[in-house]
């Protein structure tokens, strides 16, 4: 038996029906996302290699839901153009982080600001500016974390007119190290990185 703290392990057959063993029950992506609104911890295994295939399924969850017809689109064109253009990136790896910590802190307000919307939508006269408080909110925390990420950048990137740094010497063969290109390199990629983010912040 697992213990009472183990996630919840969804099984995936090759036909692509979905088993909860929790409740020895077949279940839909439907299921799974209300699971995941209740909070409940679970993996997807996939049936026959054991393969957590968590990611992909939760992703494939997200697909289906911006295809809703009756739902509404969360994820605005212009979010998944910059986020394509970071696959590849060598930045590719900070971008999860800074998703991560985004989304922790907008779930650490959303109480806060369940109660302005109730206070906006919640009277008679629907007024459209009742929205302003909460929306501003979310601005707010949006810049918040804009600027921890390009506080975090600007550690990596050298202060305007700072001298370079001369290369040091290779002292083995006595040439100039070519660890300095690289970082020369990745300089050049998180300045591009910056560049984005500012864009980010200015729309």
């Amino acid at each position: 038996m697992p213990a009472k703290d183990d996630p919840i392990v969804i099984k995936k057959y090759a036909n692509r029906r979905l088993y909860n063993t929790g409740t020895s029950t077949y279940v839909t992506l439907e299921d799974l996302a209300e699971m995941v609104k209740r909070d409940e911890n679970f993996v997807v295994q996939d049936a026959k290699s054991g393969d957590d295939i968590t990611h992909s399924v939760l992703t494939q969850i997200i697909f289906e839901l911006e295809n809703d017809r009756n739902g509404q689109n969360m994820l605005p064109v212009s979010f998944l153009r910059q986020l394509i253009a970071f696959y590849g990136d060598q930045m590719q790896m900070v971008v999860p982080s800074f998703l991560e910590q985004s989304m922790m802190a907008f779930s650490k307000e959303q109480e806060r600001m369940r109660e302005q919307m109730n206070k906006a939508f919640g009277t008679s006269s629907m007024d459209m500016m009742g929205m302003s408080a909460p929306m501003k909110m979310v601005e707010e925390q949006t810049r918040r974390n804009i600027e921890m990420f390009q506080n975090a950048m600007r550690m990596f990137t050298p202060m305007p007119g700072a001298p370079e740094q001369p290369a040091a010497a290779d002292t083995e063969t006595g040439d100039d190290n070519p660890r300095s290109d690289d970082l020369k390199d990745l300089r050049e990629q998180i300045a591009a990185m910056q560049r984005k983010i500012d864009s980010m912040g200015d729309s």
